[in-house]
């Protein structure tokens, strides 16, 4: 599993925590949600991510008349076959990228949702699955809110990670200006897996062992969450499902068969920031969902026997 992490760093410069993210969440069968501003490497890192794992990637740019159809595909009359055929949209895929998905109508961000929450697009009645694996890594650009359409909770939810590159340091802008000076270096990135073995760590991801011990603190921290008085809406169900699954692929990224509270840990906040509506309170004190969480952690004991194996 390395060897694909490190491939891909060798595109993305700089930002291995975010590259190993992305990873960890794609064993676990999850969708991304890139907030970041333009020009920070969004799109190269899904690009790579698809060269790297030997799968099919498709590129939409939302924009205001973006419509449904670009995503689930039509059908329409064929005269030589005297009928009607289905003609695929972006959405048959492995890895989608939903570049600036806020910038489209709620309608057709509805139909990106049954297909990442049924894995499936219903076209006149009739539903096509998606090739599998299957991932919808996403883009938001935070500093800019005109034309743009806010996404649902609903949808925000469906996403198992928020994460944010941010911008890269001094060094690491060294790098990639001399690396792209004669050239794009995605050219040079190579396929060390494929859709079959992807699957198979998929599959291992889920077999990973969770103590109850591990259930427990996982359920007290989302419920932590709807306790909160700065928080108006918190962590649901699915959140909590969400924070299970990456948590064991995150013991498998990191070469274990069992889950301990550092995998839960390290992922906390990044599944959950999204999925928190804060109250007025929080608003008018300017304290972040992040500051929330962070305190949550704190507060919450972590259990010492995680880290016992089956």
């Amino acid at each position: 599993m390395r060897e694909i992490t490190d491939e891909i760093k060798k595109v993305i410069v700089g930002k291995d925590e975010v590259v190993d993210k992305v990873f960890t969440a794609l064993l676990a069968q999850g969708h991304v949600l890139m907030e970041d501003v333009p020009g920070v490497g969004k799109t190269t890192l899904a690009v790579a991510f698809s060269k790297a794992l030997g799968l099919d990637c498709k590129r939409i740019q939302f924009t205001p008349d973006t419509v449904a159809s670009d995503i689930t595909g039509y059908t329409a009359f064929d005269r030589a076959a005297q009928g009607f055929t289905f003609h695929s949209g972006a959405a048959m895929t492995n890895i989608l990228l939903a570049d600036e998905i806020n910038r489209t109508s709620g309608k057709t961000q509805s139909a990106l949702l049954e297909v990442m929450e049924e894995g499936a697009c219903t076209v006149d009645g009739q539903t096509y699955p998606v090739p599998k694996p299957f991932s919808v890594l996403a883009t938001q650009n935070p500093a800019g809110s005109v034309g743009t359409t806010a996404l649902p909770v609903s949808q925000l939810d469906r996403f198992m990670l928020r994460l944010s590159m941010g911008y890269p340091d001094r060094e690491a802008m060294k790098s990639i200006m001399s690396d792209r000076s004669e050239g794009d270096p995605i050219s040079a990135v190579k396929a060390v897996c494929s859709a079959e073995k992807l699957i198979k760590m998929q599959e291992k991801a889920k077999a990973v062992f969770v103590d109850d011990s591990i259930y427990d603190y996982i359920s007290a921290l989302c419920e932590a969450t709807r306790e909160n008085e700065l928080v108006s809406l918190g962590v649901s169900p699915r959140g909590a499902l969400a924070l299970c699954r990456i948590a064991k692929a995150n013991a498998l990224y990191r070469g274990r068969e069992y889950v301990i509270p550092q995998d839960v840990r390290d992922f906390f906040c990044d599944v959950c920031t999204h999925r928190l509506i804060l109250s007025p309170k929080a608003k008018l004190n300017g304290i972040s969902a992040e500051k929330i969480l962070e305190e949550i952690l704190i507060q919450i004991p972590c259990p010492e026997n995680g880290e016992k194996k089956k």
